[in-house]
This record gives structure tokens, sequence and C-alpha cells, in this order.
């Protein structure tokens, strides 16, 4: 019995050449499925349809790419930047993901990349914890 394979889809012409970008945004931050990721390269702003991954054919060179969450509060979740080199024949793979945190800075680099603002969303939650417990024993000596 023969395994079945995956399809791949056939190229004509020579491989693509450019930058593939994948965008994430942390599946219980929804919110972000109401917007689209701003993608500036070289501060030129290139259309995208959502979240995912796009293809840009680039030329050979060195291009400067800048990705950030537009949002309510603040503005820009997530700014980030990243500096990379095409060469020819080559399709560089990169990944850009939101902060957990609003107020932190985005993840962008070659994949995987990993959520950050875990210690801030850390650190509230554990003050929300001592906070409730503190009014639990507060409500208690009241009674």
């Amino acid at each position: 019995m023969t395994h079945p394979q995956p399809y791949r889809q056939p190229q004509y012409g020579p491989p693509p050449q450019g930058v593939a970008l994948t965008t994430q945004y942390f599946a219980l931050s929804w919110l972000f499925a109401t917007v689209k990721p701003k993608v500036f390269l070289n501060g030129y702003e290139i259309a995208v349809w959502g979240w995912g991954r796009i293809v840009v054919p680039l030329a050979p060179g060195r291009y400067h790419l800048h990705v950030y969450a537009p949002y309510f509060f603040p503005s820009r979740v997530g700014p980030a930047d990243y500096t990379f080199d095409v060469y020819p024949g080559h399709l560089v793979e990169l990944e850009y993901r939101t902060p957990l945190w609003a107020f932190s800075s985005g993840s962008l680099g070659p994949p995987p990349q990993r959520y950050r603002g875990m210690v801030p969303i850390a650190v509230f939650f554990a003050v929300l914890l001592v906070g409730v417990v503190v009014a639990m024993i507060v409500l208690q000596v009241r009674a």
C-alpha cells in the first residue's frame, strides 16, 4: 500500500525570488481579526488582504521591513523592524507575530518567532489575583 503524496503545485519558470512573510496573532487576541496588519517595505506600504502568508517578488538586494497591527488603543500594536538580504534565486522566509501585551513590540524575523509580552501579562494577572484574594480576606473579616 502506498501513502498518498502531498499535492504540489507545478512550478513553471525560475523559482520565486523575494520575501515570504507570514503574519499571525495569538488566538485569544481575537480582536486582531477585525484589522489587517500594516506592512512596509523600504518605507512603502505593501497591500495585504489580511493575516497569513504573502509572497513579494523582489530583485536581489538589501531591504528593510516594518510591520505593525493597527488597533484601537494604542493605535499601533507590536511594531517590529527587520533588515534582510535577497540573493539571486532565493526566497527569504519571515514571520511576524503580534505581542500578547499591547504595549510590547512584535516579533519579526526568520521562523519560528514567539509571542512577546508574556512577562507583563503574567505580572498583570498576578496583581489581579492578589487583589481578589485581599478583597476576599477583607470581606471575610467584616462579616
